[in-house]
Parts: C-alpha cells; sequence; structure tokens
C-alpha cells in the first residue's frame, strides 16, 4: 500500500456525555516521506462547500494516492455553527475565525481555537490552505494575508508563492481592515504570524453546495500539491477572468451605501470595471433611483452581499482593486 488514509475525531469539549463535541480529522499519508499540508473549512458553520470540497479531494486522493508527505484536515472547525446553518459558535455568539491563535483557558471560541491551532503548529505544515465561502454569486479567488511583521518575511513570501499557484485570482487583504474587522485574529493570519505559510481560498456563496466551486476548489488544490510533487500531474487548473495579467490586486468592499432602498446591480461578479464606473443603483420603493454608486478603482467585482436592500452605511459589493 503506498498511502493510508485514516479518520478519527479530537474532542474540544469535555463533561457529560450529552455536551460532548469533536472535531472530525483526516489524513491522507504516504509510504514516502515528504510535505506536511494542512486543509481547514468551516470554521464559519454556513460555509458548507468547503467541507464538500475536502471530502472530494480525499475522493480523488483514493484513486491517485499520494506520491510523498501527508495531507491533514479538519473539515468541519464549528460543528455547533454546522447544526444551526450559523455562521458564529451559536453556544456563546463567537466568531471562530476571530479567535485565533486560541486562548486553552479563554472563551469558548478560544478553547476551540486552541485545540486546533496547537494541533496544527505541532506537525509543522509546510503550507496551510484556509477553505471559505463568500458573499452571493462571488467568483473564487486566493486571498492572502498582510505580512504580520519583519520577522515573518519567508513565512509571508512562500504564502504568495503558493497562492500563484491556486490558478486563481490573488487579492492582498487590505492593512486597514486588519484592526478593524479583527482580522489579526484569523487563522491564518495567526499561523503566518508563527512562521507558517497560510492562505485563503474563498470559494463561492456560503449555505449551499455550488458543485461547480466545488470543482475549482479541488482542482485548486490539486495544482498546490502538483507544485510541491505530491501527486501526479495534471493539466494546471486556471480560473478564466479578463484583464488580470501582470496586475496586483487588493480586496475593499468600498463604497458603502449612503441611502435605503433595493439594490440593483449593474456589473456582475467576474466583471472588470474602471474606476468611476456604476457598477449599481438603489431604488426606493417606488421605484425612482436614490444612489449610484460607481467603482472608486480600476479592478474586478468579487461578490454581491447576502441581501437585497442596502442601509446608509453598509456595504453591497466586494471588489478587488488593482493596486
Amino acid at each position: 500500500m503506498t498511502q493510508k488514509i485514516e479518520f478519527s475525531f479530537l474532542k474540544i469539549i469535555t463533561g457529560s456525555e450529552i455536551s460532548s463535541r469533536r472535531l472530525p480529522i483526516m489524513k491522507a499519508k504516504s509510504n514516502t516521506s515528504g510535505p506536511i499540508i494542512w486543509l481547514t473549512a468551516c470554521s464559519h458553520g454556513d460555509e458548507v462547500g468547503t467541507i464538500v470540497i475536502i471530502q472530494e479531494l480525499f475522493k480523488r486522493l483514493k484513486k491517485s494516492p499520494l506520491l510523498k508527505g501527508t495531507i491533514y484536515a479538519f473539515p468541519l472547525m464549528n460543528p455547533i455553527g454546522f447544526e444551526t446553518s450559523s455562521r458564529d459558535i451559536t453556544l456563546s455568539e463567537e466568531d471562530l475565525n476571530r479567535s485565533f491563535p486560541g486562548d486553552e483557558d479563554g472563551s469558548f471560541a478560544e478553547r476551540i481555537a486552541f485545540k486546533i491551532f496547537s494541533t496544527i503548529q505541532e506537525t509543522k505544515p509546510r503550507l496551510v490552505i484556509d477553505l471559505h465561502n463568500d458573499w452571493t454569486n462571488s467568483i473564487p479567488y486566493c486571498l492572502v494575508d498582510v505580512q504580520p511583521g519583519k520577522q515573518n518575511k519567508l513565512a509571508y513570501k512562500k504564502a504568495r508563492y503558493f497562492a500563484r499557484k491556486t490558478g486563481f485570482l490573488v487579492v492582498q487583504e487590505a492593512i486597514e481592515s486588519i484592526k478593524q474587522d479583527n482580522l489579526d485574529r484569523t487563522l491564518s493570519f495567526s499561523l503566518l504570524n508563527q512562521d507558517i505559510p497560510s492562505l485563503t481560498l474563498e470559494l463561492g456563496e456560503s449555505s449551499v453546495v455550488n458543485e461547480k466551486n466545488v470543482e475549482y476548489g479541488v482542482d485548486s488544490i490539486w495544482n498546490i500539491l502538483m507544485s510541491f510533487n505530491m501527486v501526479e500531474k495534471r493539466e494546471q487548473f486556471e480560473f478564466p477572468l479578463l484583464n488580470i495579467k501582470d496586475k496586483k490586486f487588493k480586496y475593499s468592499s468600498h463604497p458603502h451605501t449612503s441611502k435605503s432602498g433595493i439594490i440593483r446591480y449593474t456589473s456582475k461578479p467576474g466583471d472588470f470595471v474602471l474606476a468611476g464606473q456604476t457598477v449599481a443603483k438603489i431604488y426606493s420603493i417606488f421605484g425612482t433611483v436614490q444612489e449610484s454608486i460607481s467603482a472608486l478603482k480600476d479592478g474586478i467585482v468579487l461578490g454581491y452581499s447576502d441581501s437585497a436592500v442596502s442601509f446608509p452605511g453598509t456595504p453591497i459589493m466586494s471588489f478587488a482593486y488593482v493596486e
């Protein structure tokens, strides 16, 4: 046997049997030593498509076993949110992906985060790929955190390198969002802060399983595994987008609206838009235009807000703006 696949559980809550919870762990190990790669999914309980991507990847590995190395996966990091189709951990109303690197004696989410983070860290992985779902109708893309500090330069450089191997549009997280949105407590940022290369794949809308995005996700991960020579070679996957060659992109959810009303879009996810181009309009209940929303810079529309109704100061679209 050239490869061994194992499924197990990591206990996250101890106590009475009615309150026990476990995290499933998947592992594929080649008989030949090599890189250790981690896949993580569903830190937000409504991001069910990410679980399926890991399931399908392991199905592919059964047909095309690892040539070397080991793949570990946490396919469901937030089982409590998953049970109620909630983004957060419903028992404590905490966002697990704003709780890393965790705290063994901290809040409920921090304790779960600590279990996940320490388990990954102990294996000394070469790369961690964190899978997420995004807004309604969003296109898949690869999101890279900002460099946590000067001492993390090598890990960050490796993350950027592997991001380019995904076949997706590579988008840099916005520096101004780090503290504002607690992005310094995400799994990927916390790993980089510990010199572990990590990146995030945003793979379409949440709450449903979009089979095409599942296929994209599996093919993208396979690209990365090929770059490590861990799997058999096949045609490189590349998500089709125009006007992205030799450009660097930064994530943004601006501009925000200043009016309340019904959102109607004039640009769709995947479109390349120009600075000043109208991308959406806000209509009153009587059908009159209250506000026109224009792109701030040249860039690509990533996705739509999960709500069809706008309120003053709310984001309605996400963009990858050209830096």
